[in-house]
């Protein structure tokens, strides 16, 4: 307890203490960012943008509000990642041809030519990620990892 505090002001000992699943979680995803920004720097990348990148290779031409949804982001920060992605040259926008209101995204011949060196830098991270875990273990915690993501999704 800090000094002076009441008891009841104090909280918990530790961030975790109280939430030990959701602290730990919060620390993963900022090692796995971590993790993943020297090995995406190296194209050129900043960590998020290979997400909305492989959205692309997957389905290129799509609307800036289907990457948003996609992604499960917001709109503001789908559009930033957009211009920051255009102004590198990597995807360019066009209204929509059916929706004055909505911009398409398209990959360029750059966009297109990275997907080899991202699959190849994921794949170094998901090593990295997974060093020591069984099979078994991977798919376990794949398993408990999708059920967490649909147990936060979910509607209060």
């Amino acid at each position: 307890m800090a000094r002076g505090a009441s008891s009841e002001q104090a909280g918990p000992a530790s961030p975790s203490e109280n939430g030990e699943i959701s602290h730990l979680i919060t620390r993963i995803a900022r090692a796995h960012w971590s993790a993943a920004a020297p090995l995406l720097g190296a194209l050129g990348l900043y960590p998020g943008q290979e997400l909305l990148l492989m959205r692309l290779w997957h389905t290129d031409h799509q609307t800036q509000t289907d990457l948003a949804n996609g992604l499960r982001l917001d709109a503001s920060t789908v559009t930033r990642t957009v211009q920051r992605l255009e102004r590198q040259g990597l995807v360019s926008r066009a209204p929509s041809a059916t929706d004055g209101r909505s911009m398409v995204v398209a990959l360029t011949k750059e966009g297109r030519a990275l997907e080899e060196p991202v699959a190849r830098a994921w794949a170094q991270l998901e090593a990295r990620t997974t060093t020591g875990l069984s099979e078994r273990q991977r798919t376990e915690t794949l398993r408990l990892l999708r059920r967490i993501e649909h147990n936060l999704l979910q509607k209060a």
